[in-house]
């Protein structure tokens, strides 16, 4: 077995991080029609003033 002894551990962090933005922009976009409900949902529940009128009894 060779002993690799020039390697460029440098850019090993740096291509790491290339394929796991990859790899997460091409989820968000197979998943793109699902993503987009669930946030619509949770924005439409945080800012319905009518929840928050009557959690708080006013």
């Amino acid at each position: 077995m060779r002993k690799m002894k020039n390697i460029n551990k440098k850019g090993m962090g740096t291509v790491e991080m290339v394929i796991i933005i990859a790899v997460l922009v091409a989820l968000a976009l197979v998943f793109r029609e699902g993503l987009m409900n669930y946030a619509s949902r949770v924005m439409e529940f945080v800012f319905d003033d009518g929840r928050i009128t009557g959690a708080f009894g006013g």
